[in-house]
């Protein structure tokens, strides 16, 4: 018997009926011909997979909500994603669910994001005229853009709970539907916490109704909204937070709409940025052998359109500016700049 023949007996030993056992996972789009781990589980391999693809190293220089911040301690797509997945471990475990896949829904979640956060994806849907879907291109990511085209090859479970994430489809696991919440927890709350710094909200500014039931305080409000979740469906059976909780959430939410996400010191720079991913894209539409040599096959089977913005798609903000900079910026400029 292997190690992953006994932490499959565990997980229906110690899990939940209502968890998703890896012994039972739904499989991969390709079979793969190698014989199975003799140490992770299925969905213990996929988040090996992830954490050690490019898209996932990509993260760490792309915007979360303020773009190209001064300062070492702004969240990034990366800190933001890693904070995902902490919370829905916390919320998995508590609940006797499988861990190891609510960390693998949360590592890759945000693999398909654009540079410059959402200015990146609105620039990209409105130049390309229809909608790009950062959640939809993270499954593009883990199925076809990884490895030269091979993809990642994860489970379905997984796969389906990175394309539910956000959007109207729920994802079919409770795990997935679990990182689908500890998403919205992380970033309402971290970015609050990255606006404290940058000047625009103190923690006084929240409403006092949403402060009374969330608490005051960053880590009151993480602990308010996990220990609810929990409380919630260990009670009643039904996974999610009480109305009470889950209405002061989306009121938290409402407020940083008004206050922060469409405010200018924070968004000030965003039509510089949608200006950069659409003259980038408008430039390789034509002039598609430009592109690197690596997605020139793919225009035969994908087109140009799908292919420019998987390219642009999976830019760092740095690499987006840089490009641009050497495009479109004349070098006596640059040098002088």
């Amino acid at each position: 018997m292997t190690v992953r023949n006994i932490l499959e007996e565990q997980e229906h030993e110690h899990l939940s009926p209502r968890a998703a056992f890896s012994d039972r996972s739904r499989g991969r789009p390709v079979q793969e011909e190698e014989r199975p781990d003799d140490v992770r589980t299925c969905y213990q391999r996929d988040t090996d997979r992830i954490i050690h693809s490019k898209s996932f190293r990509r993260l760490m220089h792309k915007t979360q909500v303020f773009l190209l911040p001064e300062g070492d301690h702004y969240r990034t797509r990366m800190t933001h994603t890693l904070e995902v997945a902490r919370i829905a471990r916390t919320i998995t475990r508590a609940l006797g669910l499988n861990e190891d896949l609510s960390e693998a829904i949360a590592l890759g979640h945000d693999l398909g994001h654009t540079p410059f956060g959402h200015a990146g994806e609105d620039a990209l849907s409105e130049v390309m005229g229809r909608p790009f879907h950062h959640n939809e291109q993270s499954l593009r990511v883990v199925d076809v853009l990884e490895k030269g085209g091979r993809g990642l090859n994860l489970t379905y479970e997984v796969r389906m709970g990175i394309v539910g994430h956000t959007g109207p489809k729920l994802p079919e696991t409770l795990e997935g539907r679990i990182v689908r919440k500890s998403d919205q927890i992380a970033y309402i709350n971290h970015d609050i916490d990255d606006a404290v710094r940058a000047g625009i909200l103190s923690d006084s500014d929240i409403p006092l109704p949403i402060a009374a039931i969330l608490g005051e305080t960053h880590k009151e409000r993480i602990n308010t909204l996990v220990t609810d979740y929990i409380r919630h469906t260990l009670e009643t059976g039904d996974i999610g937070l009480s109305h009470p909780v889950d209405e002061a959430m989306q009121d938290l939410r409402a407020f940083m709409f008004r206050t922060v996400y469409k405010n200018p010191v924070a968004k000030g720079e965003e039509s510089k940025a949608k200006k950069i991913i659409q003259q980038l894209y408008l430039y390789y539409i034509e002039h598609p052998d430009h592109l690197p040599e690596t997605f020139l096959p793919q225009l035969t089977f994908d087109g140009m359109e799908q292919t420019v913005a998987d390219y642009i798609a999976g830019m760092t903000d740095k690499y987006a500016v840089d490009k641009y900079t050497q495009l479109f910026v004349p070098a006596s400029w640059q040098v002088r700049g």
